[in-house]
């Protein structure tokens, strides 16, 4: 299939027929990297708590263990029953 490129404000585009994007399984959100001289444009797959385990290593790895925010964020807040 041919398509044009287009101009959409300071950047370019091209529209995608709706069947070809059905076919791909592309909806509102997609990836797209270059692979060679190669556009790869793929449905995007989120990937949950990605870099955690690494985050929580750096932290628990610090010397530093004050809290981030103190036991009370707002004035008033000790005197709440929980």
């Amino acid at each position: 299939m041919l398509t044009s490129i287009r101009r959409f404000g300071n950047s370019h585009g091209v529209l995608i027929p709706k069947p070809l994007l059905k076919q791909v399984g592309l909806s509102d959100r997609a990836e797209m990297f270059v692979k060679g001289t190669t556009l790869v444009l793929r449905p995007f797959k989120a990937v949950p708590r990605k870099g955690w385990a690494e985050a929580s290593k750096t932290v628990a790895a610090q010397t530093d263990h004050t809290l981030v925010l103190p036991d009370f964020a707002n004035e008033g807040d000790s005197e709440l029953g929980w």
